[in-house]
């Protein structure tokens, strides 16, 4: 049973809610103890609501998949806000009706309380229950769908927020501005490239207004991903001042490497020793000199900034991307010897690309125990037999997680720094 400072906390955030509409005293009711919602679930569905910014209305669509019980628990806890927020009460009336409707009599608890002070004479008898068998605890089951680069990514980061994210999938993550930004700029230049496949200075005026057109075309299509007109128009302007820094760069090439796109959004498909492994390439160049294959990765958020630091993420197992990509075109009878992250993310820099020439910037030692790896963390994820995923010791990896209110186990966050 709550305790009555508990009840009195759960009641004064409910009457300010009903007075104010606050959506944040709501996700604070639905993790109250009082909430009747169990920590996890109401944990769960906060999170999912802070993003969504109605928590009701994510009930009401079942945007988590829960077993019955819970589900019955959200659903009354949604029933019981409704009464109270289309209640015509005031004052302590309310207070009542919160009370009533909750079933956390506010006054029987506080003699509850106050009994615990009576002299032993007037306190009920205690009768302890039986103890319950602690169950047997079992593995999780095995995995098996595809594998991706990105979901290694994740169990590499954080085993908890692979178990969250790809186990259990527990909160649906609507995504954010940036994951909008990164999708429609990689469908901008996915089209510019199918009429733009090699670099041409001729093509200079084209390809200025081409690109404008893409970035247009693209944004609008992915408006959705922006919460406000505000955003949206000032992520335009950044990705078309970003697109033609790139025109600029593809134009270089011309003198330097010439080259020919050969394809777009490639799909890469894997087999490593019965897993099956798939993902997709946003484009393929082939030198025109000598025929070499190169493996490109638009990338629109923070990445490595040399080729040393993105071979030490490789070697310490951080990032499986590119190694897979290159065995995916190796098995498909390519000779990549060029795996290359492009940046666009800052459209007051101009683009230079991160370049990981195989044999040399990056060891071919290193991507076949990348590989390696990649077998390796798939055969344990499908075998069935992990019985607890450990969440990261890195706190920063905890920033943007969808999953940090629900993990109980997470790192204390970092101390704030400022400078002098």
């Amino acid at each position: 049973m709550p305790e009555a400072a508990q009840v009195r906390s759960f009641i004064d955030d409910a009457v300010r809610w009903r007075k104010t509409g606050d959506e944040a005293l709501l996700l604070r009711l639905i993790r109250s103890s009082c909430s009747g919602v169990p920590h996890d679930v109401g944990a769960a569905y906060a999170t999912l609501a802070g993003r969504t910014g109605d928590l009701l209305d994510a009930i009401d669509r079942g945007r988590l998949a829960l077993p019955p019980p819970d589900r019955d628990r959200v659903l009354l806890f949604a029933r019981r806000a409704r009464l109270v927020r289309d209640s015509n009460s005031e004052g302590e009336a309310l207070r009542s009706v919160v009370a009533d409707a909750f079933e956390v009599q506010e006054r029987v608890i506080l003699s509850a309380v106050e009994g615990r002070h009576a002299p032993a004479a007037t306190q009920g008898a205690v009768e302890l229950g039986e103890p319950v068998a602690r169950e047997e605890g079992g593995g999780v089951p095995r995995w098996q769908k595809h594998f991706s680069a990105s979901a290694l990514n994740a169990y590499g980061e954080c085993a908890r927020k692979w178990f969250y994210r790809y186990a259990c999938a527990a909160v649906e993550d609507p995504g954010s501005s940036a994951s909008a930004y990164g999708t429609a700029f990689h469908l901008a230049l996915e089209d510019f490239h199918g009429d733009f496949p090699r670099p041409r200075s001729t093509d200079r005026s084209a390809m200025r207004h081409r690109i404008r057109e893409c970035v247009t075309w693209a944004f609008e299509r992915n408006r959705d991903g922006f919460e406000t007109r505000v955003e949206f128009e000032l992520q335009v302007r950044r990705a078309q001042r970003t697109a033609q820094r790139y025109v600029d760069w593809f134009l270089a090439q011309e003198r330097e490497a010439p080259f020919e796109v050969l394809g777009r959004e490639v799909s890469a498909e894997l087999d490593l020793e019965g897993r099956a492994f798939v993902g997709f390439i946003d484009r393929l160049d082939r030198d025109e000199r000598t025929g070499d294959i190169g493996v490109v990765d638009y990338k629109t958020g923070s990445i490595a900034t040399s080729a040393a630091e993105y071979g030490e993420k490789v070697r310490r197992f951080r990032d499986f991307q590119l190694p897979f990509y290159y065995w995916a075109r190796t098995a498909a009878g390519d000779r990549v010897t060029k795996l290359v992250l492009i940046p666009l993310k800052d459209a007051l820099l101009d683009v230079r690309p991160v370049v990981l020439e195989v044999g040399k910037t990056i060891k071919l030692d290193d991507l076949k125990r990348s590989r390696q790896k990649m077998i390796e963390l798939s055969t344990v994820l499908a075998s069935g037999e992990i019985r607890r995923f450990e969440p990261t010791d890195n706190a920063a990896a905890c920033t943007y997680c969808a999953y940090q209110a629900a993990c109980a186990d997470k790192p204390p966050a970092e101390a704030q720094r400022f400078g002098s």
